[in-house]
């Protein structure tokens, strides 16, 4: 998968560092919860230059969960910077700031981010689908992956591409997580019984949750709703979406509307995932 964060910005935030010092450096990666790959070694000189290295090559810029630590520590460098232009050090213009900010911010706006008061948001990047991309990611689920990169492709050119895909990837998860569990999907299970028989392997049915447990009410109320975004998404495939035949006079649905659904089925699967990948974790 392709990179979140280019490398010329990774770059241009690494010569940033270069004029600070190496405790600077360690305590803004650090502070984000950044791993560093003390044993990777820089080719070229430059001690800074170096420990940036060893923080970049501990990090996967693919996953998205791994990339929001990379943009925590530049949203501070982003930080700092403004404030050196609004309060300079020497009371004149810091004409240094002012440059280094502006190329900052023009490499993270290339690479599909938006800096604004503070934070550092995705423009081309949808995080729900790439949190679902990370966890297909641990279960190596090459399925899953081919159907998240045809969403990410269909999802404005083509909504009702990414409306079938939605639906089939609800039916990917669940078959994947059952498949863990020895429990082999029936060819009669439509996407409502795979998710139901999801929740049942994972103990995700309101009658897991004990009345005793705070809040309990609403948790089972959440869990028994689960299952109705699929059957929504499934709705929406078969009026809407690629797999069925339609009358050729027929308008598809916009690209927002493509979203709505894309949405509810990435959250449904990046939680049955994470759900998944938690019991396995209790089980080590």
């Amino acid at each position: 998968m392709a990179d979140l964060i280019s490398k010329k910005t990774r770059l241009e935030f690494r010569e940033y560092f270069v004029g600070t010092t190496l405790r600077h450096i360690s305590q803004e990666f650090d502070a984000a919860d950044v791993p560093c790959n003390s044993e990777y070694q820089y080719p070229e000189s430059g001690a800074r230059r170096g420990l940036v290295e060893q923080y970049y090559h501990a990090v996967d810029f693919s996953s998205w969960r791994d990339v929001r630590k990379i943009l925590r520590v530049y949203e501070s460098v982003m930080i700092a910077l403004e404030d050196r232009i609004k309060q300079p050090l020497t009371g004149q213009k810091d004409e240094y700031a002012e440059r280094t900010f502006s190329l900052l911010k023009r490499c993270l706006e290339r690479d599909g981010f938006h800096y604004f008061d503070g934070k550092i948001t995705p423009v081309a990047h949808n995080p729900t689908i790439d949190d679902l991309s990370d966890a297909a990611r641990a279960l190596d689920a090459h399925v899953l992956h081919q159907q998240i990169d045809r969403i990410r492709a269909s999802i404005d050119d083509d909504p009702d591409l990414a409306i079938g895909t939605a639906k089939e990837l609800v039916e990917t998860t669940c078959k994947t997580i059952l498949a863990d569990y020895g429990v082999q999907a029936e060819s009669s299970w439509d996407v409502t019984r795979l998710v139901k028989e999801a929740r049942a392997v994972l103990r995700l049915v309101p009658e897991d949750i004990p009345d005793s447990a705070k809040g309990s009410e609403i948790i089972k109320r959440v869990l028994s709703n689960l299952g109705q975004i699929s059957q929504g998404v499934a709705e929406l495939r078969n009026l809407y979406g690629t797999g069925h035949g339609r009358d050729s006079r027929s308008r598809g649905l916009s690209p927002r509307h493509a979203r709505l659904a894309v949405a509810c089925s990435t959250a449904l699967a990046t939680f049955l995932f994470e759900t998944h990948e938690a019991r396995q974790q209790r089980t080590v």
